[in-house]
């Protein structure tokens, strides 16, 4: 889609959100350059929610003001990527997203900023690259220690490592399906293990994650040495 195009779908997506709730987005940008992710390859940032906040006369919080921008860069680098991009509903679901910053702003909330979080750790995830290993927490809670990221469910359970060793099975329960998972090899501090059903849970993956339960003196040395968590990936497939 050319640049022209793009920026007249832009500005009808955004004027046909209702006034109230546009009240404060000063109006929309679109800018021509991509902006690839600073570390994670064919990974572009679609647009930004820019805002500020005026402080009143008296000096107290003020009127919060913002900007939407797109760019048309990034969109035109990830068609090229994908043959199925689409546009349109890329390009709403992009300026609703950035609209709904403005609103948690507004009401001092952080929950869409966790989540564009948890959505970037999990990439990193997928790629095989360094992330937080308690990056899904900040995604949606479905049940006691399950959370949703991006269609990716995460079950954790914490063991110490004596009742890792005493297992030869992990016993998980997801939707009504029991569940017996292998244990892998090597606990860690945090393993990711990636199980694949028949028939699967759904368009994403469904992880098991273990987490290493330390004793006390080993919580008080790791907070004297600050070392680097041991985070495994791996995957297993289980019968339907």
């Amino acid at each position: 889609m050319e640049f022209s195009e793009f920026e007249r779908r832009a500005q009808r997506v955004f004027a046909e959100i209702p006034p109230e709730y546009r009240e404060g987005v000063d109006g929309l940008l679109v800018r021509r350059e991509a902006v690839p992710h600073p570390t994670l390859p064919d990974v572009y940032t679609l647009g930004e929610c820019i805002t500020e906040t005026y402080p009143t006369e008296w000096g107290g919080p003020g009127e919060v003001r913002s900007f939407v921008v797109l760019y048309h860069g990034s969109f035109r680098r990830l068609a090229a990527l994908d043959e199925a991009f689409d546009w349109e509903a890329e390009l709403q679901e992009t300026v609703h997203h950035e609209v709904r910053h403005h609103l948690e702003s507004l009401a001092s909330e952080d929950e869409l900023e966790e989540q564009d979080y948890a959505a970037d750790q999990n990439f990193a995830r997928r790629e095989g690259e360094p992330f937080d290993p308690l990056f899904y927490r900040a995604g949606e809670p479905l049940a006691e220690d399950a959370w949703e990221v991006e269609g990716d469910v995460f079950l954790e359970r914490e063991l110490s490592a004596a009742e890792f060793a005493a297992l030869a099975e992990i016993p998980v329960e997801w939707e009504g399906r029991a569940l017996r998972v292998p244990r892998p090899a090597e606990l860690g501090d945090a393993h990711f293990v990636t199980l694949w059903l028949e028939p699967p849970p759904g368009e994403g993956e469904l992880v098991l994650v273990l987490l290493r339960r330390r004793g006390v003196l080993e919580s008080l040395r790791g907070l004297l040495s600050e070392p680097e968590p041991r985070v495994l990936t791996s995957e297993v497939e289980l019968p339907g």
